[in-house]
């Protein structure tokens, strides 16, 4: 029997985290570009800010997401600190309406929302629609998770056991509060905590004044994620929010805890329901906390400033600016960092590139090393995009997410490439024509100087399609891929004609010259991988290039380029 009983108070707190988790991550899909701009224009004043904030929580069911939103308009630098904590302030108070609104008798419902959510999910012909129906769903799952959890604690109601458990811990507020503070931390939502604690109140396995204190719990463990979550790692600024707001939150506490047994008393005159006790309490102690602390923020904020100093920007280029580890929660926001991020990475490129064909030309190996210091920050670079895309898309994304994740990747995978091909191929091209003291004849490095503007050309057209998905710059650049092809195979003929006129230095740069089209060959390749997607997604690519093997045989093919001669 007990560990029956056990085993659904488990499944009934495991249910309503995922009701929860569904509802974010619904409302996150529909809503999280829109939600995130909803904040950015709602930050001009601090009333409007707190109002902001608790309408983007009671949306959310999450303050944690909120604080990660606004933490990055902070950390950036495009939003004061005092506001910032005025969204906080609301946030707190947005995580309570929910708990209002499931702390009354409301589970007749559950069975309607649950086919409700179902059909939208299943029979929606827009992804809003589904997303709305995963919301729907996650808010009947939260009211079912309720109704097992009370239907196992009337099981526990006459349990000597748990009743001497229970009444061990709850003897002493402080420790109430270190343990709801303790569980809300590791369950990363006071919503459920605050749930579970009605649910106790409710089953009359906890007194009053320990269901109060619970809650006091609950709200420090709530504001103890966004500071481990949105902490940047040498960076003291970032953690100022979620510093303030966990400091808020302690003094309302510490201002609050000896008092309890008064307030109970003179709460329970008025609601002697214990689940509306304690959601009663948890509006109530957020919106006081709200007015005691909305005057003094600016107070508030030149204090953190002053105990967080601002890091100094780094040199480094291969260090990421773009990539926020605040957009958690939100892939759509994510993608965006990233795809920045790439964008850091194609102008890396660009100026590798131009470097190069400089240092070709004027055998200056001051650039060579250069180019092999900004090849290691592409690295640096890709990695981090990798691993940050990885990390920041875990949970299962809509069609359009993942193919924009996808399409992040698979680009900064291929500009790594090419920065590898810059560096270890041309720049070693480079070092051996230095060495040797080689010399272009005007006409090749003529020839050279026109095929590498193709190239950087094509760099252009790439990012430009990394950017705007647009099919027409696609075909263009698929189509710079035959004329590149074309001039590579007419500058190998006009080669080989100097050659046979005897000319010097095409005798002696012949081989790097035809060694430096085909690396740049290989950089064009890889900068027309960024094409195919938006092509393949229109259906307007062949699926082979080949022909029919019953068409006819060419016995010369035309994009082969003529083998090197034995010189006499």
């Amino acid at each position: 029997m007990g560990s029956t009983v056990i085993l659904d108070l488990m499944g009934g707190v495991a249910l309503l985290l995922w009701g929860l988790h569904m509802v974010h991550s619904g409302i996150v899909r529909a809503f999280g570009a829109d939600l995130r701009r909803l904040l950015g224009i709602a930050l001009q004043s601090r009333l409007r800010a707190f109002l902001a904030g608790a309408f983007v929580t009671a949306l959310l069911q999450s303050s944690t997401a909120t604080g990660l939103m606004v933490a990055s308009f902070v950390t950036a630098g495009t939003l004061d600190l005092a506001p910032a904590l005025a969204v906080m302030l609301g946030a707190n108070v947005g995580t309570t309406l929910v708990v209002q609104i499931l702390s009354f008798n409301i589970a007749v419902v559950t069975p309607i929302l649950l086919l409700t959510g179902v059909i939208a999910f299943k029979r929606g012909g827009r992804t809003r629609t589904r997303d709305l129906g995963r919301v729907v769903i996650g808010i009947g799952l939260m009211l079912l998770a309720l109704h097992i959890f009370l239907g196992a604690l009337v099981a526990t109601e006459t349990a000597a056991v748990s009743r001497a458990l229970l009444g061990a811990i709850t003897t002493h507020p402080i420790l109430c509060v270190a343990i709801a503070a303790a569980i809300t931390w590791a369950a990363h939502s006071s919503v459920a905590v605050v749930l579970v604690v009605m649910s106790l109140g409710a089953a009359h396995l906890v007194p009053p004044t320990a269901v109060l204190a619970l809650v006091l719990g609950a709200n420090i463990g709530s504001a103890l994620n966004p500071l481990i979550e949105t902490s940047q790692p040498g960076n003291p600024a970032s953690r100022r929010l979620p510093i303030g707001n966990l400091l808020t939150r302690i003094v309302g506490c510490v201002l609050v805890l000896p008092f309890l047994h008064p307030i109970a008393d003179i709460l329970q005159r008025y609601e002697p329901n214990p689940a509306r006790l304690a959601a009663d309490f948890h509006t109530a102690f957020n919106i006081l906390l709200a007015l005691l602390f909305i005057g003094p923020l600016d107070l508030v904020a030149t204090q953190l400033k002053r105990w967080l100093p601002d890091q100094p920007k780094s040199a480094d280029p291969g260090t990421p600016v773009y990539l926020d580890s605040t957009a958690a929660g939100a892939p759509a926001v994510a993608l965006v960092c990233a795809a920045r991020e790439v964008l850091r990475m194609g102008d890396l490129i660009e100026t590798m590139l131009r470097q190069a064909m400089t240092a070709l030309l004027t055998n200056d190996r001051k650039l060579v090393a250069d180019i092999s210091r900004m090849d290691d920050s592409v690295d640096s670079l890709n990695e981090a995009v990798k691993l940050f895309v990885t990390r920041m898309t875990r949970d299962s994304l809509d069609d359009r997410d993942g193919y924009r994740a996808m399409e992040i990747i698979s680009f900064s995978i291929n500009l790594e490439h090419v920065g590898d091909i810059i560096d270890k191929n041309l720049m070693d091209l480079a070092s051996k024509k230095i060495r040797r003291g080689i010399t272009f004849s005007k006409e090749g490095e003529a020839d050279l100087v026109e095929f590498h503007q193709h190239v950087v050309d094509s760099l252009k057209l790439a990012v430009g399609i990394f950017m705007s998905g647009d099919m027409n710059v696609a075909r263009q650049l698929i189509a710079a891929k035959t004329q590149l092809r074309e001039k590579e195979f007419a500058a190998a003929e006009r080669y080989l004609g100097r050659l046979r006129e005897g000319t010097p230095e095409t005798i002696e740069s012949y081989s790097l010259d035809l060694d430096i089209l085909r690396d740049l060959k290989r950089v064009h390749s890889h900068l027309c991988s960024a094409a195919y997607p938006v092509l393949e997604r229109a259906g307007a690519l062949q699926r082979s290039r080949l022909k029919d093997p019953g068409f006819g045989r060419r016995k010369t093919p035309v994009n082969r380029l003529p083998t090197k001669p034995q010189l006499p």
